[in-house]
């Protein structure tokens, strides 16, 4: 007796067919929606993925130096307008929630006051340094697009290390790199609109692809898996102005475009952990804190009536470090100071509790000042440098970064100064001489060398000398491109005057990413042990 049909009858080949269209339906459905769950993943897009992040941030104020720019931008309103002296720019915000997680590890302190930056006396930019960098020590490669420059010190360039540490990493080339920066502008959902210069219709982009390289090893492009190993169960906190801002944000645009990419880097997207007390992010699989905390002098300042001085102005005490930020000192393992800028602001100087000087501000002129701004930024350095050095409790490293420079050309930033079409790095006869720039230098590396004399803790502490590396970077910053806004100005107006330009902080990507190369292998130097410290 014969159960089964018949060989060769429909009921014995319809069957297997069907099961077998309905196989291959599943799997190639399967397969589309893996891929688009890739595609999604790994190419967002910025305003998605910042809404998707950052729905619920407080977009607070930050105070901005109209040195740079003294427009009010941010990015619901932007702003071309050059002509007030008070200006804010907005900063990425953090989670205002009440629900926020205190770390264990980092206490959260008192609410953190941003100031309002005012003008920049114009004449202090005619002042001399002594000390500045030579520029003959540093060059631009002259050669063909995608060719690394050669050393421009003597010595054998084929035995040229890596990574050698002992080497000096302030002297070299900038070249042309075509594989591109680290990230994109639309990568990077925490990138501040006023350096999205992509983003706000600059149309030139090489900037975004010249390299530095010592001139006799290489400097590695940065290694988020890296970074993240050597800094694991420890905290990186940029304590300073709003270029210490840029700085932050750079690293962060770094290790956010690592993050999106987890099968190529393996690392994970940071955790927004900051209040309105600090920035704080945080990689939960290695504990590390990537911090930001705004000191705009990184010494005391009230605005209190003192002596003869009246309420209302700035009073810098320039002999107190900047008690906002010393209480947290002791959970800091890396800390990166940025100051300066802000010594052209008005203010009253106070030592030894004295009123010895002023900036944009001093009542009787037929009593001399005892110190200027400059002078009293060469002792801000010395003064939170000693603090650090000889606080009891602190045993991190601490870099300085030295004086950002600017490239305001043909006058300061309200007198006409520019750097509109600026599209590639300057060379040795383009270069432009700042005695602002190189007095300032002077200052911060005396203040820093009379601090480690001093210092008498575990602690270390490194200059990053960036100053004569980056008076070539004149195609860095955002110029005319600091707002979205469609109608703005780029152009000289038939007057011939530019268009209110922001020729301080740094487009991102850019030159800036190059600072946290340099920091990364200045942590690698002293978390591996592979040399020794001389302090």
């Amino acid at each position: 007796m014969t159960l089964g049909s018949p060989k060769g009858t429909p009921m014995m080949t319809s069957y297997p067919r069907a099961l077998t269209s309905i196989v291959a339906s599943v799997s190639l459905l399967a397969i589309f929606l893996m891929f688009a769950s890739w595609v999604l993943i790994t190419y967002p897009i910025g305003s998605t993925v910042q809404s998707y992040f950052y729905g619920g941030i407080d977009h607070a104020k930050e105070p901005e130096l109209s040195t740079l720019v003294a427009s009010v931008t941010n990015d619901k309103q932007p702003s071309s307008s050059l002509e007030t002296n008070n200006s804010t720019v907005p900063v990425s915000g953090s989670q205002d929630s009440a629900k926020l997680e205190k770390p264990a590890d980092l206490p959260t302190g008192s609410d953190i006051k941003e100031d309002d930056g005012q003008s920049m006396d114009a004449s202090a930019t005619s002042l001399q340094g002594e000390n500045a960098v030579k520029s003959s020590d540093i060059t631009i490669s002259e050669k063909t697009k995608d060719e690394p420059a050669v050393s421009s010190q003597s010595g054998d360039g084929s035995k040229t290390n890596l990574v050698d540490s002992e080497c000096d990493l302030y002297h070299g080339k900038w070249f042309f790199d075509s594989s591109g920066p680290l990230y994109t502008n639309n990568s990077c959902p925490i990138l501040t609109q006023m350096q999205n210069c992509q983003g706000n219709g600059r149309p030139d982009k090489d900037y975004e692809n010249w390299r530095w390289k010592p001139s006799l090893c290489e400097l590695p492009r940065f290694d988020a898996k890296k970074f993240l190993e050597l800094m694991r169960g420890k905290t990186l906190a940029f304590i300073g102005d709003s270029v210490a801002r840029n700085q932050m944000e750079s690293l962060l645009c770094i290790l956010w475009q690592a993050s999106i990419k987890p099968l190529l880097y393996h690392v994970e997207v940071p955790k927004n952990r900051g209040s309105r007390k600090m920035q704080r992010w945080f990689f939960r699989s290695t504990n590390v804190y990537i911090v930001r905390i705004w000191s705009s002098w990184l010494v005391h300042k009230t605005s209190e009536a003192f002596d003869f001085a009246p309420t209302g102005v700035d009073k810098i005490h320039l002999d107190a470090p900047d008690e906002v930020f010393m209480e947290f000192i002791p959970k800091f393992d890396v800390v990166i100071l940025s100051s300066g800028h802000w010594f052209a602001k008005k203010s009253v100087y106070i030592l030894n509790n004295e009123i010895v000087g002023g900036q944009l501000w001093w009542p009787d002129k037929s009593q001399p000042m005892k110190i200027n701004n400059i002078e009293a930024f060469g002792i801000s350095v010395e003064t939170i440098l000693t603090a650090l050095g000889t606080h009891p409790n602190y045993t991190g490293l601490t870099v300085v970064r030295s004086f950002s420079p600017d490239h305001y050309e043909g006058g300061a930033w309200n007198t006409g100064g520019s750097c509109t079409g600026k599209v590639k790095p300057a060379l040795d006869s383009e270069l432009v001489e700042n005695g602002f720039t190189n007095v300032m230098h002077e200052k911060q590396v005396t203040g820093f060398n009379r601090a480690i004399k001093k210092k008498t803790n575990k602690s270390k502490m490194r200059l990053m000398d960036i100053t004569g590396v980056f008076e070539y970077r004149v195609d860095g910053h955002p110029g005319p491109y600091r707002s979205p806004d469609p109608n703005k100005k780029t152009q000289r107006g038939p007057d011939g005057r530019p268009p209110p330009q922001d020729c301080l902080h740094w487009c991102m990507p850019g030159p800036v990413d190059t600072w946290n190369e340099i920091v990364l292998e200045i942590i690698r130097r002293e978390f591996e042990g592979s040399q020794s410290s001389p302090f």
